[in-house]
């Protein structure tokens, strides 16, 4: 595809006239410095690290001392004092460490662990590190830059990637740090040398992504502050081992994810790596400029990619968590080593932070609000997609601020391996403070909260994301998600995967796939299903009322989606939350002409028991709780329920039930409904006819 031909596609949202000729320079000459890669790449063989002066001169041995003893610069606190961690793991999390160590056994014995939704896999002896997991398929050693992420056979370059990002090394290193057992350190160092034999420098899937590069970086460091303290690690391991880094450092300066017209997570995560590697590696020759270069940029993307109400700009809270991760991490370590951040971007640290404890539901998960690949930063255990209230603990002892941390949360495993047995007691005095949250409302990020006590509805008003040009924005305007009395019933069915299957790609960020209404089989944004990035941003909601009180809470928003249709329609949904009486209404609005086909969709979570009840009463129960909520339209409006998919983590899915009220009506019109909680100790019979009464 031609350069111009690139830039008519990407650029979509307001782009002026300056920064797409800057866009087709860059370009331009991204393209001669591949043509000048490739050719040096074919004579490139492995060498040694690069290294600055004196350390240039050290003799192999005096090396190998000097990493091992060397007490700066300062890693996250709780690895950088790992035995203690180690002893306090196992008084702290019991149980955890029994899986930790059991998962860390299975990884040294069957070359298995979890990854992604895809559960326990075995990736095989010796691990083929191009072999997909999740399709069985095999990946080229071609240039880099030739790798076809789409391919069309099943097979996903995303999990490949999470494999490779070598997330399991965390694993090996914290269940060393607990049992100093050598053998996990062999393992350790064998899977790096397979890693490094199978993947020569710019060759193949796992060089095709700067940020892939970056992310394994990161895990790679985390590992060699744990195990450089072995007396396995040998002069020859520690030369592959900073040849490897600086490798990957090298890599990601050359092939950063740039552009003049839009940045993302894939940026930031390129820079964030070139910081950590700065940080902790001053003994390359590089790591100076890496450094300097890594936080101006990551403090510049900060600026654009966190908005004024501190949610980020991609439209996922997916990728809310990574970025935050990307972030909340990087500060730690620049904390750490003395290393100044204006107290602007602190604040904007604050401020992603709020965000999240305010989105997140009573039971502590949240809302999969556009795209969510499972992605973690540093996973010093993997969390599910909508896991997110481990950050917001970490957040809590960073900022000693008791209002960040979610009622009931026992301390994550992470407090005491970032902050070390001190931010463990930190947390734990603040969390004696009792604190909750309320509703609340974010303009730029589009999220409006409504909440009271158990009861809690998010209302989703985002765009596509990146001003219009979204890549994770899904067509979710004006959609719901509602959990009380301790569960949740509507949710966003969430992501199931990216490239291995464009029609389930596809369907998961539709219309139809989302807690609102699809007029006349029109996607509210303009989609193609050969391109599973691009997403339009036609619908553009705008909030019209936001209000918020002790008797109630009102939100009122339109989108504009189906302006495209030959007699323009406006959907218009306006949610009133009911404190007192504990119940919300929903009002849908369709403003304009003509005769349309509407569906109006509930998707529900997946393990209720979804059916109907006096024909226009649709009820999802919660068998081991009791908990019920119903939603009831207006009776000239009969439901249907359908067979659908909720998808909680990348690569998997799991069966849910949908509810769709579908009805042909002329324009104006409007369609009223009620989304009742029923607690176990209430009676269902008595909340309807409370409601009923209150409605007419």
């Amino acid at each position: 595809m031609s350069i111009v031909r690139k830039i008519k596609r990407a650029v979509r949202g307001e782009v002026n006239a300056k920064t797409a000729a800057l866009e087709v320079l860059r370009r331009s000459g991204a393209a001669m410095a591949r043509r000048r890669e490739r050719a040096r790449l074919r004579k490139y063989k492995e060498q040694a690290a690069r290294l600055r002066t004196p350390f240039a001169g050290m003799r192999p041995d005096e090396l190998l001392v000097h990493f091992r003893n060397r007490s700066q610069p300062f890693f996250l606190p709780g690895f950088s004092s790992q035995r203690v961690s180690g002893n306090s793991q196992r008084l702290m999390f019991p149980r955890e460490t029994d899986r930790l160590i059991s998962t860390a056994e299975q990884i040294i014995s069957e070359h298995a662990w979890p990854i992604m939704g895809l559960g326990n896999q075995s990736f095989g002896h010796p691990i083929d590190w191009h072999r997909d997991p999740l399709s069985g398929a095999k990946w080229p050693l071609d240039y880099h830059a030739d790798i076809q992420p789409i391919r069309g056979d099943g097979s996903d370059v995303r999990v490949l990637w999470e494999l490779n990002r070598l997330p399991h090394f965390i694993t090996l290193a914290r269940a060393y740090a607990v049992t100093g057992d050598e053998r996990l350190t062999t393992e350790f160092l064998q899977q790096l040398s397979s890693w490094r034999s199978q993947n020569p420098y710019g060759y193949g899937a796992n060089w095709n992504c700067a940020m892939e590069v970056a992310l394994r970086a990161i895990n790679l460091l985390g590992a060699f502050e744990v195990f450089r303290h072995s007396a396995l690690l040998d002069q020859q391991t520690l030369s592959t081992l900073l040849a490897s880094f600086d490798e990957h450092g090298m890599f990601i300066r050359q092939n950063l994810e740039f552009s003049y017209i839009g940045t993302s997570n894939h940026y930031l995560s390129d820079v964030v790596g070139l910081v950590w590697l700065g940080i902790m590696l001053p003994e390359l020759a590089a790591a100076e400029t890496w450094r300097g270069f890594g936080l101006r940029e990551m403090l510049r993307e900060m600026d654009k990619q966190v908005l004024a109400d501190g949610a980020d700009f991609e439209a996922s809270t997916g990728y809310h968590r990574f970025v935050l991760e990307l972030f909340l991490y990087t500060f730690i370590l620049a904390q750490a080593n003395a290393i100044e951040i204006e107290e602007r971007y602190w604040d904007k640290l604050r401020g992603m932070l709020n965000y999240v404890r305010a989105y997140l539901r009573a039971d502590g998960r949240a809302p999969l609000i556009g795209d969510s690949d499972s992605g973690q930063v540093f996973p010093v255990r993997a969390r599910e997609a909508n896991d997110q209230a481990y950050v917001l603990a970490l957040g809590a002892v960073l900022f000693k601020n008791a209002s960040l941390i979610p009622a009931g949360l026992a301390i994550p495993e992470e407090v005491l391996w970032i902050f070390g047995e001190p931010g463990v007691g930190e947390y734990q005095e603040l969390r004696s403070i009792e604190t909750s949250a309320s509703s609340a409302g974010f303009p730029e990020g589009g999220i409006y909260v409504l909440r009271a006590g158990d009861l809690y509805l998010s209302f989703n008003a985002s765009d596509a994301g990146i001003g219009g040009r979204g890549s994770h924005g899904h067509n979710d305007a004006l959609s719901l998600e509602v959990s009380a009395c301790g569960v949740a019933f509507i949710v966003d069915p969430g992501t199931c995967v990216y490239t291995a299957d464009l029609k389930e790609r596809h369907l998961f960020r539709s219309t139809v796939y989302h807690s609102t209404v699809e007029i006349d089989g029109m996607e509210q944004n303009t989609t193609d299903e050969e391109l599973p990035f691009v997403i339009g941003n036609e619908a553009r909601p705008r909030v019209l009322v936001w209000e918020t009180g002790a008797e109630f809470d009102r939100v009122s928003a339109e989108h504009y989606g189906y302006r495209r249709l030959p007699h323009a329609v406006r959907h218009r949904r306006t949610v009133t939350f009911k404190k007192r009486e504990r119940w919300w209404l929903v009002e849908d609005e369709f403003l304009g002409e003509g005769n349309h086909d509407f569906r109006l969709t509930v998707h529900f979570d997946m393990g209720l028991d979804v059916n109907i009840v006096k024909d226009y009463v649709v009820r999802a129960s919660e068998t081991i709780s009791g908990a019920r909520l119903l939603v009831m339209a207006e009776p000239v409006h009969k439901p249907e329920l359908i067979a659908n998919f909720i998808s909680r983590n990348y690569a998997s899915k799991s069966p849910s039930v949908s509810a769709c009220w579908a009805f042909k009506g002329s324009v104006p019109c409007k369609v009223r409904w009620v989304i009742l909680p029923v607690c176990p100790n209430e009676h269902e019979e008595e909340r309807i006819q409370e409601v009923q009464s209150s409605v007419r």
